[in-house]
């Protein structure tokens, strides 16, 4: 019987079949421990890997630190290009460096040019988390990074200021409805904006494609029809994202501010606003990206007929990133 029963290098140690396996496999993406990893700790999670790979692991090494070692690898490395991914758009970075940028998406009496900063800076972050997560097995140059980055903060910030003014011109709101109704603008907006980002920022998946594996993980060819069923997973993920961070927030504050505490202290509006906004981020975004699992399968026979005849799998693999 092997030493390390439950270990396995490339996988997760929860069930990708289940929603709730996949739910305890993403709070171990996002965690934000992670972000503290030392570059001589990284290294020797990689040599750890290593040496697992090639059966050379010294006495008393645990499964527990087999996993550990591949979790701190997995929120660190991009799969695809073996490099390290950029602290702030790190899965594990999302939610403590976006959570300012949802706070001040949620904003009371927001400005026609403090509804543009926001927005700008909420796509601009989406942007980079996109990009930096994307399936990469097929290169892209940056030139279609920068389109896709001003197509998708221009229709964030389009979107957002078009409902803003909507609003402002409905008369037949009294000025609390309005107030409310203000506060629930940056969900329809962010949630549109979020499928053109993930869009325009994957568009090339789509006219490429991207690798499918088979069983052993070999590249058995590139598909176009995987690409779409990619970003169409993904850009769902995107749409359920901010719907409790967006809605959830809103809801809480307009019952809290009645508090004669926040009543009579206005100035503990803010924090307690930072924190119902970073509980919502916390629960959110495991929840959306549980959904699908990164690692995704889809039939052959769905796929272009070059690739049925490079392989007998009757499923393939490919990577939908994040």
């Amino acid at each position: 019987m092997s030493e390390y029963p439950s270990f396995q290098s490339g996988t997760s140690r929860f069930d990708q079949n289940t929603f709730f396996g996949r739910f305890r496999h993403f709070l171990d993406v996002i965690d934000p421990r992670t972000l503290f990893v030392t570059e001589k700790r990284l290294q020797e999670s990689f040599e750890l890997l290593e040496r697992f790979k090639r059966g050379t692991l010294p006495p008393g090494v645990t499964d527990a630190q087999l996993w550990q070692a591949q979790k701190i690898k997995q929120a660190i490395i991009h799969p695809d290009t073996g490099e390290k991914i950029l602290m702030p758009f790190r899965m594990s970075g999302f939610i403590p460096f976006g959570t300012p940028v949802v706070v001040g998406l949620l904003l009371p009496n927001q400005t026609l040019v403090s509804t543009v900063f926001w927005q700008w800076l909420n796509q601009s972050h989406n942007a980079c988390v996109n990009y930096s997560n994307r399936n990469a097995s097929k290169p892209a140059p940056v030139s279609k990074f920068v389109q896709g980055y001003l197509g998708a903060v221009t229709s964030a910030v389009s979107i957002a200021v078009g409902l803003n003014v909507l609003i402002q011109k409905a008369n037949r709101f009294n000025p609390t409805t309005r107030l409310l109704v203000q506060r629930f603008i940056p969900f329809p907006a962010v949630a549109s904006a979020n499928v053109c980002n993930v869009v325009l920022m994957r568009r090339t998946e789509l006219s490429e494609g991207i690798s499918v594996l088979d069983d052993n993980g070999n590249v058995v060819g590139t598909s176009k029809v995987a690409a779409r069923h990619a970003l169409l997973e993904t850009a769902l993920t995107r749409v359920v994202l901010p719907m409790p961070i967006l809605v959830l927030p809103p809801m809480i504050m307009a019952v809290l501010e009645k508090l004669p505490l926040l009543q009579k202290h206005r100035r503990l509006v803010l924090p307690v606003h930072s924190l119902v906004c970073l509980a919502a981020f916390s629960l959110a975004l495991p929840l959306a990206i549980s959904l699908f699992p990164q690692m995704s399968q889809i039939g052959v026979d769905q796929l272009e007929p070059e690739i049925a005849m490079a392989t007998d799998c009757k499923l393939v693999t490919y990577n939908k990133g994040l």
